[in-house]
């Protein structure tokens, strides 16, 4: 069965777009010395490996935290100019400062302008042509979903979420109403072979919780296909390894059947190299509270009347109670008829508190929290008694969050907005179940990498 395979999913996006990166930075960089008198980048120079290891690492660092390899922005034009804007900015004024393991600065610092203009360019035709040849349609993975109609709408949508998937259609026990759906295939007339073909399907998502709605027949139509070469995955496995969090058809009274704990969870190797980062950077944080709170005590004085700093009661580790520390950015006695949830354009928010929170610097006092280790910098945020008593009660598995230390920032935080109902909160469970699950140091990087992005780009709430 001769199957589509020209598509490129969501890694192969991000390692394409690195290497590309890279690959058109140094062939402009090589064209410019070839065509004009540019030997500040010398390609015969002995120490040429170790210049283009540094500028592509800083490409690949700042890239990162600039969201130049986030899909989403890949995939809009004013977007991406403005990531590889600030990108370049950020790499080459790093590049330039930095001695020894970077060429020295020429005497004509013109160059350094050409220089900084030719990655621009360069990475921006890159840009140019993943845009147009491999954002195209045609190199979209194209997806079968066979499930449920009850299941169905929720499930294409988490699926058309993703940008590099493409739903052919759907095989299920009714069509849905909606004039927007995919191609519709009854199940009980479904030929999967012929749907792929004609489909260029390069794979199968499967989500049901009635083993009856399996029935023999596409089971053994599935398994011929599987012996073949297609792809066929579980929608929880998909949601998972797609969208890094745990699926909410996992949480069932089966859950610890599939949910084991991350195993750096007992690593004590892992657990003191976490508490090492946790010390170093908290008191590099508590540096730059101290520089910080003569300006938030002016700005306080003037436009948020009132105590600097608050503490309040949060739930950690193993459901055990501390006061975090924050910079004061509402009202006072904002909360005097009881705990409330944060709302959009909260009126006890004060003008220059939305600043603080915008620029999440009414977070900083919390490295104190973290150096006397009531948190870590990275894992789920802490929530208030009195929220956790409701959540635990309204989600099943909320209180799993509690066997690891609660964070300043965490994977929920980077990827789903600031929770404003028990709805929300269910939405982040899911990314705070996948970290306990998942965590290292590799997705502790990343957190932090995104963190950094959030705060240049005031994202806060």
């Amino acid at each position: 069965m001769p199957y589509n395979k020209s598509h490129f999913d969501i890694s192969e996006r991000k390692l394409y777009l690195r290497a590309l990166d890279a690959i058109f930075s140094l062939f402009g960089l090589y064209l410019l010395s070839l065509f004009f008198k540019f030997d500040y980048f010398d390609f015969s120079s002995p120490n040429i490996k170790l210049w283009i290891l540094i500028l592509v690492t800083y490409l690949w660092v700042f890239g990162e935290i600039f969201e130049l390899y986030n899909l989403k922005v890949s995939s809009n034009r004013y977007l991406t100019v403005r990531s590889i804007g600030i990108t370049v900015l950020f790499s080459t004024l790093f590049y330039f400062f930095t001695p020894v393991i970077s060429p020295q600065l020429p005497e004509n610092r013109l160059q350094l302008v050409y220089f900084s203009m030719t990655l621009f360019m360069a990475i921006l035709i890159n840009r140019i042509l993943y845009i147009q040849l491999i954002f195209s349609p045609r190199f979209l993975k194209n997806i079968l979903l066979i499930a449920e109609s009850s299941q169905v709408q929720e499930l294409l949508a988490v699926i058309k979420n993703k940008g590099a998937n493409s739903i052919v259609g759907y095989v299920s026990d009714a069509p849905l109403k909606s004039v927007e759906a995919p191609n519709f295939i009854a199940i009980s007339e479904a030929n999967l072979e012929q749907i792929v073909e004609n489909g260029g399907v390069n794979e199968i998502i499967l989500c049901s919780s009635n083993n009856k709605f399996i029935t023999p027949a596409i089971n053994k139509q599935l398994i011929m296909m599987f012996e073949k070469g297609m792809v066929i995955r579980s929608i929880d496995n998909f949601i998972e390894e797609e969208t890094h969090r745990i699926s909410e058809t996992r949480l069932t009274t089966d859950f610890f059947s599939h949910f084991t704990y991350s195993k750096n969870h007992q690593n004590n190797l892992y657990s003191a190299f976490r508490r090492m980062l946790d010390v170093c950077f908290s008191f590099i944080g508590i540096l730059v509270l101290v520089l910080l709170i003569p300006f938030v005590f002016i700005g306080n004085l003037f436009f948020n009347k009132g105590p600097l700093l608050y503490t309040q009661a949060r739930v950690g580790k193993k459901g055990k109670e501390f006061r975090i520390i924050k910079f004061r950015t509402m009202v006072a006695n904002a909360e005097q008829n009881g705990a409330e949830w944060a709302k959009i354009n909260d009126s006890r928010v004060t003008p220059f508190g939305r600043i603080l929170r915008k620029m999440r610097l009414d977070e900083v006092p919390q490295f104190i929290n973290v150096l006397k280790g009531e948190m870590s910098l990275i894992g789920p945020r802490p929530e208030r008694p009195e929220f956790v008593e409701l959540l635990e009660k309204e989600l099943a598995f909320y209180a799993i969050r509690h066997v690891v230390k609660p964070g300043l920032t965490g994977w929920a935080q980077v990827k789903y907005p600031y929770a404003r109902s028990v709805d929300d909160q269910h939405k982040k469970l899911m990314y705070d179940l996948y970290y306990i699950k998942e965590r290292n140091l590799v997705l502790d990087l990343e957190i932090m990498i995104k963190t950094i992005s959030t705060v240049l780009f005031f994202r806060g709430t």
